[in-house]
């Protein structure tokens, strides 16, 4: 099995949309995936994944099913300063002297975390994650997939960076705001994960790539930073 994430174009969040750049970064992000052969499509019901896969599902002549969990993670916590926060979005001695947060599964259990009540919402998120992979053969098991059947299938979900991150936390296990804090996907990029079936009866999930932009070179389209904080190295 593949799963292929796809983060949204540049966006418009006040208008939860795409900017003019977003709609050209969503185009070269069409012209590369309509060659692919996907099973399935997906996709975040914000309003943002959705422009960014109109153009590919036009071009595909294809449909995608909204997952409710695959939208944006932006449930708030405190912030230690009397208003709220998205569960990231903090300096690097509000959260990496908490050593939970280098814990899998533990992550969601620090004060900061429960203040946000964010165990209940990852845990939404991973078991929609089960329930998909389910459906293409692979059952949850602990921290492992029993294999119920083999599937070459790949399925591509247009989400989000905070939704790829948590995903990734629990597919892979490693706990999230390791990731949220240590990693970044430009707007259309591409992550992609396969199912590892060295074995007959379980596999795990690997990564073949995080945050590929090639198409956006190809189209001589600029990498946007939306959400990176330091200068976006640009090939």
């Amino acid at each position: 099995m593949r799963m292929i994430f796809i983060r949204h174009g540049d966006p418009d969040y006040e208008h939860d949309d795409l900017t003019e750049k977003g709609k050209k970064e969503a185009e070269a992000l069409s012209e590369r995936v309509k060659g692919w052969q996907v099973k399935d499509f997906y996709c975040s019901p914000m309003g943002r994944a959705k422009a960014t896969a109109k153009p590919t599902m036009e071009k595909t002549g294809r449909n995608y099913t909204v997952l409710d969990w695959a939208q944006e993670f932006f449930h708030l916590v405190d912030d230690g300063k009397g208003g709220k926060r998205i569960p990231w979005d903090f300096y690097p001695h509000e959260w990496a002297e908490e050593e939970n947060n280098f814990v899998k599964n533990e992550w969601v259990n620090t004060p900061r975390m429960r203040s946000g009540d964010i165990s209940r919402y990852y845990k939404q998120v991973c078991d929609g994650l089960n329930e998909l992979t389910k459906r293409y053969g692979l059952e949850r098991n602990g921290n492992y997939y029993r294999v119920a059947y083999h599937s070459d299938d790949t399925i591509v979900i247009f989400c989000h960076y905070g939704f790829t991150m948590i995903a990734l936390s629990h597919l892979l296990n490693i706990p999230a705001q390791t990731l949220l804090h240590g990693m970044f996907t430009a707007p259309t990029s591409i992550t992609v994960l396969n199912s590892e079936e060295r074995y007959e009866e379980e596999t795990t999930f690997r990564c073949q790539t995080v945050g590929d932009v090639s198409h956006l070179r190809f189209a001589k389209e600029p990498i946007s930073g939306s959400g990176y904080f330091a200068e976006i190295f640009q090939e």
